[in-house]
């Protein structure tokens, strides 16, 4: 799946499927757009800030739509959403569930604003806010702070890298890519190891 992910980078419909991608993220999909807008910014970085902007506004409405779920549909198809994500991180799900609201109960927005800019799943968040009905402006101004930071952060140190180092740092990702492929999945997996540890 990560292979195919990386695959629609050479598409005539990259921008699209980064879109798509960064979306889907937020409410179901394992893999994050991260690793896509990683290998868009290095085949042209002149365009960072605007694939960054694409992620950002596809992962805040993602949410949105994660949120939409948890609300309305949280009897159905949230709660086998659910399911299947507390599979991917290995907790029970009512575990998972009451992990997410006591963490809302806690620390209110700065739940979502943390789980959007670390690699801590999004997703659950996104349908657990709607299930406990959290405030909705405060979740998607807390969505659009988090994922618009943290996809310029990731795109920009791509995009200004290469700007000054040039071929130079191409040579060094062409020399190394696997190795970083490798520590962001690492990076990734924590992210679902750091909810097993906080619960």
């Amino acid at each position: 799946m990560y292979n195919w992910v990386i695959s629609w980078a050479a598409h005539k419909h990259a921008v699209v499927a980064l879109f798509c991608l960064a979306f889907a993220e937020s409410s179901f999909f394992p893999v994050p757009p991260d690793v896509l807008l990683i290998v868009m910014c290095v085949a042209a970085y002149q365009r960072w800030a605007y694939f960054a902007m694409v992620t950002s506004i596809g992962s805040v409405l993602g949410g949105m739509l994660g949120y939409g779920i948890g609300y309305g549909l949280r009897d159905s198809l949230g709660w086998w959403l659910l399911l299947w994500i507390s599979k991917l991180v290995g907790i029970p799900a009512l575990e998972l569930q009451g992990m997410a609201h006591e963490y809302f109960v806690q620390y209110g927005a700065w739940a979502v604003g943390i789980a959007g800019f670390t690699p801590i799943p999004y997703k659950v968040f996104t349908i657990t806010a709607g299930w406990f009905e959290m405030n909705f402006p405060t979740f998607v101004l807390a969505s659009a702070l988090s994922r618009s930071a943290r996809f310029f952060v990731v795109a920009g140190l791509i995009g200004l890298t290469y700007k000054k180092y040039g071929d130079k740092i191409t040579g060094f990702i062409d020399k190394y890519f696997n190795l970083l492929t490798i520590i962001f999945t690492v990076l990734l997996v924590g992210g679902f190891l750091i909810l097993k540890i906080l619960r």
